[in-house]
């Protein structure tokens, strides 16, 4: 059976049990309560050295970072697509996905907001996570305006969508941010 080391707040965790459960996987939920500090531990570092969830454990094989987890899954488990046979869709996708994992969700998680808070206080902490979330969600837009549906790139769920909901999630409800 999968087992996904995960936190429940992560957007990156978030990303892939949507996955698991769009795709009808079952897998043993581990929880790493990451305000505790528990990614740091021994036993979660030999699954992850870099100490971040999430972690998805296959047998005997171990795959981190959300978008290489969703590939894998997608490779082994065609069904249902996480992705269109489209090819400009599926860039379109691709490009989505990009941008919330690397221009949103490393500048608001929890190692940084904590960084930001500790050095210039928790005003300025909450101005740069909106500033940044912001900037990622204008080129969002941008970028699936013509391509949207009732989804983010057409009529069904695919990986933007897997990208999206976990961040729309963290800018509303962490950040109080008016989208």
């Amino acid at each position: 059976m999968l087992k996904l080391f995960s936190y429940w707040r992560s957007s990156c965790s978030h990303r892939v049990r949507i996955g698991l459960n769009l795709k009808g996987l079952e897998y043993e939920y581990k929880a790493v309560n990451l305000v505790k500090g528990e990614q740091f531990s021994p036993d979660f570092l030999k699954i992850n050295p870099i100490g971040y969830v999430p972690a998805l454990v296959d047998g005997d094989f171990v795959v981190s970072d959300s978008f290489a987890i969703l590939m894998y899954l997608e490779e082994k488990y065609p069904q249902p697509p996480l992705l269109p046979s489209d090819l400009k869709r599926k860039a379109i996708n691709y490009q989505a996905a990009n941008i919330v994992s690397s221009s949103i969700q490393p500048l608001q998680n929890l190692a940084v907001v904590k960084y930001i808070e500790e050095k210039a206080g928790a005003d300025e902490r909450d101005i740069w996570a909106k500033t940044h979330i912001g900037k990622g969600f204008a080129a969002l837009e941008k970028l699936l305006k013509d391509y949207a549906g009732k989804y983010a790139t057409g009529d069904e769920v695919f990986l933007a969508d897997l990208y999206l909901a976990p961040q729309l999630y963290a800018a509303v409800n962490r950040f109080n941010l008016d989208m």
